[in-house]
């Protein structure tokens, strides 16, 4: 108990600032991913990975172009080759972004010696000129038999900050596991 007083007391508090509702929502989102990482989720990084990946392609794609060898006239199919490219692959990432990911901040393998066979979509919505903040947890392959329904909260931000700005992480843990726990209680069967 003394050890983690003094974790405590050597954490940093996260301070955000108030009249930037980025600020506020990175904050949050930061802390969720901590909670849901400390309850034994690992993150699944493929889908980060596989953008970073078509990002690179990207980036290459566009060397091409700038740094080939001949000059404007000479060039022009080429050039026309990788603007389609660097179209294709923009186009192909952005898609993955909106579709898949959507508003996700972490997504989950299933805890080491769990029965489930699914991790969380964990995803937050902190709208513009609003104090809401709605924290979900779905599961990340919906269609198993193992899928729970999605949870989620709403809690306006104005009772997860001091009015300097410093994240009240008690409170904000509290609800964080609460959240986690309606998801992984067993549904009750109705007759």
């Amino acid at each position: 108990m003394q050890e983690n007083k003094t974790e405590m007391a050597s954490k940093k508090p996260k301070k955000a600032n108030l009249l930037d509702h980025h600020s506020i929502k990175h904050i949050l989102d930061e802390s969720v991913s901590e909670i849901v990482t400390s309850r034994g989720y690992e993150e699944d990084v493929r889908m980060s990975n596989i953008r970073l990946f078509l990002g690179t392609i990207i980036i290459v794609i566009a060397l091409f172009a700038q740094f080939y060898n001949k000059k404007f006239p000479q060039n022009r199919e080429f050039l026309i080759g990788c603007i389609v490219l660097y179209i294709v692959f923009n186009g192909l990432l952005q898609l993955i972004i909106h579709l898949k990911e959507k508003n996700a901040i972490l997504v989950t393998y299933p805890p080491k010696g769990s029965f489930t066979s699914t991790g969380l979509v964990v995803s937050s919505k902190l709208p513009r000129f609003s104090d809401e903040y709605t924290l979900t947890i779905a599961s990340a392959d919906p269609k198993s038999i193992s899928a729970g329904k999605p949870v989620q909260f709403t809690k306006s931000v104005t009772q997860c900050f001091t009015k300097d700005g410093v994240l009240v992480e008690g409170l904000f843990w509290k609800d964080v596991e609460a959240l986690i726990n309606d998801y992984a209680a067993e549904p009750k069967k109705s007759k």
